[in-house]
C-alpha cells in the first residue's frame, strides 16, 4: 500500500469524533473492547466495533487477542508520520510568514 493510501485511511479514520474519542479513552492504557462500550454506552456494540475496526485498517489501532479479550492499544505512529510529513512543514512556513508579518507591522510609523 503505498504512503498516500495509508494516510487517506488515518485522515478518514480520524474525520470522524467519536473515533477520535475512542483514541483518546486508548491513550493511557490499553482497553478491552468490552471496557469502550461501557465508555460509550450510548452506541451498541456493533457500532463500536465498526469503528474500532476503522482505527484498525488505518493502523491506529493493534489488536491483542487474550483468550476470548480483545485488547486494543493505541498506535500512535501513523499521526506521528501525518505530523511531520504535513503539520510540520506547514507550520514552519506559518511561522516565517507571522514572522515577517510582525516585522512589517513594526517598521510602520505611528
Amino acid at each position: 500500500m503505498s504512503t498516500d493510501s495509508k494516510d487517506d485511511l488515518v485522515f478518514k479514520a480520524l474525520a470522524n469524533g467519536l473515533r477520535r474519542q475512542i483514541l483518546d479513552a486508548l491513550k493511557n492504557k490499553a482497553q478491552t473492547t468490552g471496557m469502550l462500550c461501557e465508555q460509550f454506552s450510548s452506541l451498541d456494540r456493533c457500532t463500536v466495533m465498526q469503528h474500532l475496526k476503522v482505527l484498525e485498517e488505518a493502523d491506529l489501532v493493534i489488536v491483542q487477542r487474550e483468550g476470548r479479550e480483545r485488547w486494543n492499544h493505541l498506535n500512535a505512529m501513523p499521526i506521528q508520520a501525518i505530523h511531520n510529513r504535513w503539520i510540520s512543514q506547514y507550520a514552519g512556513q506559518a511561522m516565517s510568514i507571522l514572522s515577517a508579518l510582525q516585522q512589517g507591522l513594526d517598521r510602520v510609523p505611528e
